[in-house]
């Protein structure tokens, strides 16, 4: 999506601060150069302070069993990660981004799905730990982990944050789970926050993305880029792609975010039919690297570990299939509404 993690109040200009100083320092700027750009910088994120509201309400729960009637023992998906996992900016569970996926899995696959939302506003990748934990303990088919854009605001290193990432795929891997990633988000995409600080943020959010994408694969997991996949529609429709903070998705949002990421869930769950034989312009397979720098680039790029002549690797290391998942209107993940896809919620009767 190309919003951040998660807004927590007190926090605004803190974060924004982090930004900028990340940004400065990592440039390798010479001091007096550093004092230029700082105040820059400082003086964008006081506007940006003022223009993104603080947070609110916390967003609805999605938990609970989807397409109750269809046949056979329900397929269970945990939803993992930050704000944009937690759905934050939309007030009905419908819109949230559990809904949607569990929703659209249990169309395409005929099944019920039970939904558990493990996200915490404002988490950052270490914060996933615990998270994995309980999700654990549900035996979970699927999970679904959106991170990264708090990391790129708190100043977490890459490495670091890359390496909690890592431990949440393979203890879910483990135990047997299919992992999907949506990897960092772009930063950049965010209109209240303006150049020069708009560009750095993106180039920071773009290589905690790849950087993401590399391990995850390595782990076994998929990953599908979200970068600043609202960016362009944001400015063309900023009342209906974003949230009345100007900072995450609305429900429209959300429901693009979902259409990206629903095709790979379904892969990952073993569906071939979401696979196509011919790869279409842009696809194919690639060396993890570089498939991860070009997810980076392009929202909406699926990448999984393959095999090229029977060989995990080749020269320049792991293979990978690259994939540009088609951008269906937001109708095409359908919404709740029929009273097969309404959630039985837990613990009710």
């Amino acid at each position: 999506m190309g919003v951040a993690g998660s807004v927590v109040p007190g926090s605004r200009w803190h974060r924004a601060r982090q930004i900028a100083r990340m940004a400065a320092i990592g440039t390798g700027a010479s001091a007096a150069a550093f004092v230029a750009t700082g105040g820059v910088l400082l003086g964008q994120a006081r506007q940006a302070r003022r223009t993104i509201p603080m947070a609110e309400a916390p967003p609805p729960r999605c938990d609970g069993v989807y397409g109750a009637k269809c046949p056979g023992p329900p397929l269970t998906m945990v939803v993992l990660g930050d704000s944009s996992a937690a759905s934050y900016g939309v007030h009905r569970r419908r819109e949230t981004l559990g809904a949607l996926l569990a929703t659209g899995l249990s169309r395409r696959l005929h099944r019920p799905v039970r939904v558990h939302r493990l996200a915490v506003v404002g988490s950052l990748s270490a914060g996933l730990r615990p998270q994995v934990e309980s999700a654990l303990e549900c035996d979970p088919d699927v999970a679904v982990i959106l991170i990264g854009g708090n990391d790129v605001t708190n100043r977490t290193p890459p490495g670091l944050a890359v390496r909690y990432l890592v431990e949440a795929v393979r203890a879910l891997r483990a135990a047997g789970c299919e992992v999907v990633v949506g990897t960092c988000p772009d930063l950049g995409a965010i209109q209240p926050i303006q150049p020069p600080l708009r560009w750095l943020a993106r180039r920071w959010s773009r290589q905690l993305a790849a950087a993401q994408t590399v391990a995850v694969v390595e782990a076994g997991g998929w990953t599908v880029s979200l970068g600043d996949m609202l960016g362009p529609r944001f400015v063309a429709e900023p009342t209906r792609m974003f949230a009345w903070d100007r900072f995450h998705p609305s429900a429209e949002g959300y429901a693009v975010a979902a259409a990206a990421l629903l095709p790979t869930v379904i892969s990952a769950l073993g569906a071939g039919a979401e696979r196509r034989p011919v790869p279409g312009r842009g696809e194919g397979v690639r060396s993890l690297p570089e498939a991860a720098q070009e997810a980076a680039r392009h929202a909406g790029t699926e990448v999984s570990g393959t095999q090229v002549r029977g060989r995990d690797r080749g020269p320049a290391g792991r293979w990978a299939h690259l994939r540009r998942r088609a951008f269906f209107g937001v109708g095409a993940v359908p919404q709740p509404g029929p009273a097969t896809d309404s959630p039985t919620l837990e613990g009710s009767a």
